[in-house]
């Protein structure tokens, strides 16, 4: 396997290579900031921060024999995170850049935590360097921001060392891409886990991408499209970190109630039948991704 490269961060005058700092720091990053810090992990390991389904299919079957999926982000720096609740509310606000988030995390990459007061600037140091970061005025590139660094100071990291101690590690309600499909497709089958994906994989890129609240009811959804058995869906819904039983149990009774969802019992060997999820009107009919997304969106705008 091909080590990832360092993670970059673009500047006004080039770029800066977060791996050329000892245990580095990030701290008080504002919204955009952070996000760069993100996509520049995600640039540097995407089958681990953002894997496609291909991926995700590799990855999983992997796992089979003790492979971690999340194993190339492991050897990039590993990074501590000062942020604000405002800040990290932005990124995690909508399911895909919350579960790259959530992906950097979960392999040990960052350690977020939150910051309680504002502080001055932000701040990229290490233990023998630091500066100040700042927006460059009307530097883009494309849609990413371009800072300035300011100053070089060898004792900027060192002043962190006690917000640190102090900060709490931030809990991420957004598990990632690689957690998710893993869990349904251990409970589930991967026809689940693979229809679970296209769903909330269709018109991330749009101006209305799904936040967790529809990345929940489209997963529950593939699970009815593809005849996942209700209690084996729930579980691995619940194993991803995904929602609560009882936020499956409303999405089902509001999936009923919009006539696009309906269940047949299925007989055990031993003890009660099981309840099968079965896709009932437009949700049924629906030949692609995006026609079955069209269905659940009438159901969340009330039509």
């Amino acid at each position: 396997m091909t080590s990832p490269r360092s993670p970059t961060l673009p500047l006004a005058d080039g770029t800066i290579s977060i791996g050329s700092f000892a245990d580095p720091i990030a701290v008080d990053p504002d919204p955009s900031l952070l996000a760069a810090l993100v996509s520049a992990y995600r640039d540097a390991a995407p089958a681990a921060v953002d894997p496609d389904l291909d991926a995700l299919r590799s990855a999983a079957q992997a796992a089979q024999t003790a492979d971690d999926p999340l194993s190339p982000a492991t050897d990039l720096p590993t990074l501590t995170v000062l942020a604000s609740g405002r800040a990290v509310d932005a990124l995690t606000d909508r399911f895909h850049p919350a579960s790259r988030l959530a992906a950097l995390a979960e392999a040990g990459v960052w350690d977020l935590r939150t910051l309680a007061e504002p502080q001055p600037n932000a701040v990229l140091a290490g233990r023998s360097d630091g500066c100040v970061l700042v927006a460059a005025a009307g530097e883009r590139d494309g849609d990413t921001e371009r800072w300035c660094r300011i100053g070089a100071d060898a004792t900027l990291r060192d002043r962190y060392d006690a917000l640190v101690a102090d900060a709490g590690t931030v809990r991420l309600r957004t598990p990632s891409r690689h957690r998710l499909y893993g869990a349904l497709r251990d409970r589930c089958g991967s026809d689940v886990a693979d229809e679970a994906v296209r769903l909330i994989d269709e018109d991330a890129a749009g101006s209305d991408p799904p936040d967790r609240g529809e990345a929940r009811l489209r997963a529950y959804a593939a699970g009815a499209r593809r005849g996942a058995l209700d209690r084996d869906l729930r579980r691995a819904c619940e194993d991803a970190g995904l929602g609560s039983a009882a936020t499956f149990t409303r999405i089902k009774r509001d999936l009923s109630e919009a006539d696009l969802l309906g269940t047949e019992s299925v007989s055990q060997p031993v003890g009660r039948p099981r309840e099968r999820l079965v896709a009932d009107g437009a949700l049924a009919d629906a030949p692609s991704p995006a026609a079955a997304l069209a269905a659940l969106k009438s159901l969340r705008n009330g039509d």
